[in-house]
């Protein structure tokens, strides 16, 4: 009777041994936990499955190669890099560059006329043939994509003036000089040689809704605040912003867009900057 008692005693034991052994053998089987207190996703195969990892993207290198490229551009192009002393003049050696700086104190090269103007296919305000219907080759195609996607939003614009020469410049100026004086004429006019039009990257441009004018008005319209939110994504700056006539040396022209190629235009627009500030830093 002992004996049996004590065999039985024997088998409930084996039976709860292996019971514990088969349970903690199930246990193995769960994956451990990250160190975020997650479960770390798996395939059948006991493999991470790469569908349901956080996948490392492209934005951060191409980041990285954007700031890269403006900081090119900065070096390449700094102001304070980029003009020679001519007969009392500070001239630019960059003339043919996109983001060449012309102002009152920087002056184009004498003669200098740019070698690829062409006449972009956009609406002008006018029909007859003129000289500032042209612009620069690159500046032409930017200002097309510009008007499409104007229009795509429902904005109607009109090209008013873009190439000037050295010659229409002085004849321009002297008329401001003349009718309004000369502090006046310096405000919203260059000196001959000095104008940003005669680079071929600038143009006018207005709308049938303030009659084409190119007045301050023109800011305050729909197809001004359009224009200023989002002629950068076609490679255009608002060349003299509202409060940068101190930096820029012009009154606020909300009309008058230069092209800078996406990636400056975004920067100077993104940073509430002008072209001066950008190429200065």
């Amino acid at each position: 009777m002992k004996q049996h008692k004590q065999r039985r005693l024997a088998a409930v034991c084996m039976i709860v041994a292996l019971g514990a052994t088969l349970l903690i053998s199930g246990c193995s089987n769960e994956p451990a936990p990250t160190t975020e207190g997650q479960k770390t996703p798996q395939t059948g195969s006991g493999q991470v499955d790469p569908a349901l990892t956080p996948q490392t993207g492209e934005d951060g290198s191409k980041g990285d190669e954007q700031v890269d490229k403006l900081a090119s551009v900065k070096s390449e192009a700094a102001m304070a890099t980029t003009t020679e002393e001519h007969n009392g003049k500070s001239v630019v050696t960059n003339p043919e560059s996109i983001y060449v700086v012309v102002n009152k104190q920087r002056s184009l090269p004498d003669g200098y006329e740019p070698t690829d103007l062409v006449e972009p296919n956009v609406k002008f305000s006018f029909s007859e043939a003129h000289e500032k219907r042209h612009m620069r080759k690159e500046a032409a195609a930017a200002l097309e994509q510009l008007f499409a996607s104007a229009n795509e939003s429902g904005i109607e614009l009109n090209a008013v003036s873009g190439y000037r020469s050295f010659k229409r410049q002085q004849s321009l100026f002297s008329h401001y000089v003349d009718t309004q004086g000369q502090e006046y004429a310096s405000r919203v006019s260059a000196v001959p040689g000095t104008s940003e039009h005669q680079t071929g990257l600038s143009i006018d441009v207005s709308s049938p809704s303030v009659s084409n004018e190119l007045e301050q008005v023109f800011g305050d319209s729909k197809e001004g605040k359009w224009l200023a939110e989002h002629a950068h994504e076609a490679g255009f700056i608002i060349r003299y912003p509202e409060d940068g006539e101190a930096v820029t040396g012009y009154m606020y022209e909300p009309w008058h867009i230069r092209y800078v190629g996406v990636e400056a235009a975004t920067a100077i627009y993104e940073q509430k900057t002008t072209l001066e500030q950008f190429l200065s830093e």
